[in-house]
């Protein structure tokens, strides 16, 4: 896996080329390639096991290649928002907790936080919906709820590439509603952002989209 600055399209913040993925003795990507810019949203369709989760691992850094390439712009921020089933539900912290943790990029985790991070933290819990749970524990929150938390936290960090894994599935129309919406603030603010999901109809006009069929492009 390489890291290169040196991307002819100023706006591209990820390359992926001719990836190729092995787990566990399965193929689960197949020679993929795939392009992330800066203000606009990519959309990974496929069924269950079709490779769009391990893809979001690879533009992550989290899984490194079998074979091919990843090429990043040199200083990318980025942002991972699991889906809400990755968050226990027992963590004894709040709403502005959890969003307050996109900070620590920037202040560390220990680093107080001063008046401007506190009000940066307030906006985003705003905008995704949440101001009359701020104070609540995440666990007392529906799964829509705690989805919209992550994706706040995601706001705070001001990341240049936002990958969101099944950002809507199984939540409700409110908070499928606020959360196409804060994809929409995402791009406008100029963050490449890759959404997987299994039906494009959640999403309001994606970009781009790329269709996964058992590991390889359909």
């Amino acid at each position: 896996m390489t890291d290169s600055p040196l991307l002819l399209d100023t706006t591209r913040v990820l390359t992926v080329h001719d990836v190729h993925v092995v787990r566990d003795g399965h193929v689960a990507l197949r020679g993929i390639d795939a392009v992330a810019h800066a203000g606009r949203l990519l959309a990974v369709v496929g069924a269950n096991g079709s490779g769009k989760s391990t893809l979001l691992e690879v533009a992550a850094g989290l899984l490194v290649p079998s074979r091919g390439e990843v090429r990043r712009r040199e200083g990318l921020r980025i942002a991972f928002v699991p889906q809400t089933t990755a968050l226990p539900a027992h963590l004894p912290l709040t709403v502005t907790d959890i969003v307050a943790m996109g900070m620590w990029g920037r202040l560390g985790a220990w680093r107080r936080a001063r008046r401007a991070d506190r009000a940066a933290v307030a906006d985003a819990v705003d905008a995704v919906g949440l101001r009359p749970h701020a104070a609540r524990r995440i666990g007392a929150l529906s799964g829509g709820q705690r989805q919209r938390a992550l994706l706040a936290q995601a706001l705070v960090q001001r990341a240049d590439l936002v990958l969101l894994d099944e950002p809507m599935a199984g939540l409700d129309a409110r908070s499928r509603e606020i959360i196409a919406g804060t994809i929409g603030r995402l791009t406008a603010d100029g963050a490449a952002v890759i959404v997987v999901t299994h039906d494009l109809g959640e999403l309001h006009g994606a970009d781009e989209v790329l269709t996964l069929h058992e590991g390889r492009a359909a």
